[in-house]
């Protein structure tokens, strides 16, 4: 969709603006040729729109005499910019609608020209939109101090003013209601040019790219499903599953409790079916599919976030330099904030960083103790299935603790890295929006993945054997893994926290607004029934651009004051959700071929829930001009590598891909020429080890009442899972060897993953050659043009 398209409405709000003007000084001329001497209407403005609105609750001037000084002294300093102030009181609300200046953003508009990087712009020749403005008074608002060195910020935290909001433009909100912010438009492509004009390009280019993203997860989901299926396919003949499920061994002790005896290998048949669904030949492939995935979505994103921007008229936009404008805008005398570098205030934030980490890691710890204790805790329940099943019960629970855990911890991490932004007192508001970016992804992602690292990389790995196992604190042992795998607790954890996440989130991320939307209706519903019955027919007008009364204004106003508050933060949040998502989707997909689908069908939802949130049931946010989602994209590029590590490392270490080739090549029946049999006949009873009961330290490991099995037989050997000898329990040449095959396939994997991503970054071309030549014209007709105009003033001079 092109520019022009896009901002079609703009050019008829202003079309509708010169005839109403003219129709109306047409009328006065016609009242004084009758000879009246003075119109019958009066003079009224012909701009309805505010640019802002200021509310503060009505205060005493005996006993709020300083909130009610500071108050003035603020309105004073915005009067002094020739920011118009409309005041009405209303209840115990005072509301002051502000209105800049049209010399203001005619200086806007020439700094935009003489600019380096801000000249290729609409708002630099055209007209200036109501996102424009409401951008440039919101700067003004936060750059505006009282005598006494306080801001708006600080006038909001002291309750001088209770809320400060950008009206919605209703004929405009109409329209993405109707073609957008509705549920039944789910499947329906989304108008990104309209959004950008009035939400602005950095809500435009959310959801431009959310659009993008949810467009490529259906390859990725497609084929996440075909691996899925594909375990399915051969449940019923894969002979590690019969193995397990026809196996007469008996297993060692998993808990040092009363009630963790000794149990059947076929006892957990059931568990050895879902582990070979995410742990079987098709997830090697699709884990090197998903990280070349990765790398293709970015570059092609690149594209078409290049193709809409260069419409856009930003594509060479700089956000410090557009800040550098609206600071002389704000105050023409302005000093610039110089560049300045700290090794003291760096050091602190690197240990304070540092010392939030080891936190988060250590809350990851925490709940690993959790499961620890859970499990023997639970296995002496009195429910026979928690009972049964304790170890599976405590992993979920400790799932569930664990995103309670994220909702907390979200809070802090916020909290902690505004802070961490202050002490570094960064420059610019654009790179200290990219300080607080990383930052927070930061402790976000240890915050989510710590726990899931340990399930990927540890769990099962540390644990010890009979008579030698690792304890906490001398009592508990740690967990162990199924002799299946521990592939299955990955997929459980992660499913868990993925599925909480995206359903809970999105149901208050929806619910919440809209209640306080719905409490909120009825005053502005009495309102607008008084309005309905006011005496001047411009007032109920939508197109109109007669000056409204105040029953009217105030039914705006109020309209807009009982939508959901939005702050710094209401943008931030969406992208680092969907981030946090993308690293979900990704990182672990080997452990979780679903993930890809379970986020498709998620932001299906998401981008309309997003878009009703904004346009109705939350104020305004502020528009923002840029050409990209900025650290984001840094952000996403080290995603996509962290995956490649990940993914290698899963396949690699966590699964049994790596044992299972081992065995089939160099211990199985088929290595050893027998080829009679299936080649992985006998390959759990491989990766199994013996404890004999007559070894002293196995007998310190068990009580006797624990090695009686439900039969009432005493057994006197039970296996593990390991590679140990039986005589010395030391770790035989195939484990060394296992070891090395792993190793060797992680690095392989890697650099083979590694160098697909690069030929593909090279493949696709960051911006497309359409893009580039359209750019290469515009320049050069600007230069043209500069040069006939430098041609015409040498001209004049000389006449």
């Amino acid at each position: 969709m092109s520019f022009t398209h896009g901002c079609c409405f703009l050019k008829t709000d202003f079309n509708m603006f010169f005839k109403t003007a003219e129709e109306d000084m047409e009328l006065r001329d016609w009242q004084r040729d009758r000879g009246t001497g003075e119109p019958l209407l009066p003079v009224l403005a012909t701009q309805r729109t505010f640019d802002y609105v200021l509310v503060s609750s009505k205060l005493d001037e005996e006993v709020d005499s300083q909130k009610a000084e500071r108050q003035r002294a603020f309105l004073q300093q915005l009067q002094k910019k020739k920011i118009r102030v409309t005041k009405i009181v209303h209840d115990d609300k005072v509301f002051f609608g502000l209105r800049a200046p049209t010399e203001l953003f005619e200086q806007y508009k020439y700094l935009l020209r003489v600019s380096d990087s801000c000249n290729w712009s609409e708002d630099a020749n055209g007209c200036i939109p109501q996102a424009t403005r409401i951008r440039v008074v919101h700067f003004i608002l936060h750059q505006t101090f009282i005598g006494t060195g306080e801001d708006l910020k600080e006038l909001l935290d002291k309750d001088v003013f209770e809320t400060m909001f950008a009206l919605h433009e209703r004929k405009k909100q109409k329209e993405l209601k109707k073609d957008w912010a509705r549920w039944s438009a789910l499947c329906k492509g989304q108008p990104v040019s309209d959004v950008r004009c009035y939400f602005g390009e950095k809500v435009a280019l959310y959801f431009l790219w959310l659009g993008w993203y949810t467009k490529l997860l259906v390859p990725a989901a497609s084929l996440g499903v075909v691996v899925f299926l594909y375990g399915i396919a051969f449940f019923n003949t894969n002979p590690l599953i019969k193995e397990v499920c026809e196996s007469s061994i008996i297993m060692c002790p998993r808990c040092d409790k009363r009630e963790c005896t000794v149990w059947k290998l076929s006892d957990t048949c059931t568990y050895a079916k879902v582990t070979h669904l995410f742990d079987n030949e098709g997830t090697v492939a699709f884990a090197m599919f998903m990280a070349v995935w990765a790398t293709l979505f970015l570059e092609l994103w690149k594209r078409h976030r290049a193709r809409h921007v260069s419409e856009w008229k930003v594509f060479d936009w700089c956000e410090d330099e557009e800040e550098l404008i609206l600071e002389i805008i704000n105050d023409p005398d302005c000093q610039p904030k110089k560049f300045r570098h700290s090794y003291l205030r760096s050091t602190v934030v690197l240990v304070l960083v540092t010392l939030m980490l080891m936190l988060i890691i250590g809350l990851a710890q925490a709940l690993v103790v959790f499961r620890v204790v859970a499990a023997p805790l639970l296995s002496e329940g009195s429910w026979e299935f928690i009972r049964d099943h304790a170890n599976m019960v405590a992993m979920m629970l400790g799932a569930v603790l664990h995103y309670i855990t994220i909702q907390i911890m979200t809070r802090v991490n916020r909290w902690v890295a505004f802070r961490l932004c202050e002490i570094e007192k960064i420059r610019s508001l654009a790179a200290a929006e990219r300080s607080f970016t990383v930052k927070m992804f930061t402790f976000q992602f240890f915050t989510l993945f710590s726990s899931l690292f340990y399930v990927a990389f540890f769990l099962g790995r540390i644990n010890g054997y009979p008579g030698n196992y690792v304890r906490i604190a001398g009592r508990w042992r740690l967990e162990e893994c199924h002799p299946s795998g521990c592939l299955t607790d990955l997929f459980i954890q992660m499913a868990v926290i993925m599925l909480l996440k995206q359903i809970l989130n999105n149901i208050f991320e929806f619910t919440v607004p809209w209640l306080k939307s719905f409490c909120r209706r009825n005053t502005a519903k009495k309102l607008e029934r008084k309005c309905g019955r006011c005496y001047r027919k411009a007032c109920r007008d939508e197109t109109g651009t007669v000056e409204p009364c105040e029953v009217c204004k105030l039914r705006d106003w109020l309209r807009n004051y009982h939508l959901a508050d939005i702050n710094a933060f209401s943008l931030f949040n969406e992208f680092l959700e969907m981030v946090i998502q993308f690293s979900f989707t990704t990182i672990f997909v080997a452990a979780f071929p679903l993930a890809p689908l379970l986020a498709l069908i998620n932001n299906i939802f998401e981008i309309r829930l997003d878009a009703i949130k904004m346009v109705s049931l939350e104020r305004r946010l502020v528009p923002r001009k840029t050409n990209d989602i900025g650290i984001w994209t840094n952000v996403l590029e080290a995603i996509g590598v962290l995956a490649v590590i990940a993914n290698g490392l899963v396949i690699g270490v966590s699964s049994d891909f790596i044992p299972r080739l081992v065995y089939r090549y160099g211990y199985g029946p088929c290595a050893n020429g027998n080829m009679s049999t299936h080649c992985m006949q006998g390959y759990i009873n491989n990766t199994l080890s013996t404890a004999y009961m007559s070894d002293p330290m196995v007998q310190k490991a068990f009580r006797p009442d624990q090695l009686i099995t439900e039969n009432g037989v005493n057994v006197t050997q039970c296996s593990y899972k390991d590679y140990r000898s039986d005589e010395d329990n030391s770790l035989t040449s195939q484990f060394w060897l296992v070891l090395a095959v792993r190793f060797a396939f992680v690095i392989l994997f890697e650099h083979v993953v590694v160098m697909c991503k690069f030929v593909a970054a090279w493949f696709v071309p960051s911006s497309p050659m359409r893009v580039k030549n359209v750019r290469l014209q515009d320049q050069l007709a600007r230069l043209k043009d500069e040069l006939r105009g430098m041609k015409r003033d040498s001209k004049s001079t000389e006449v």
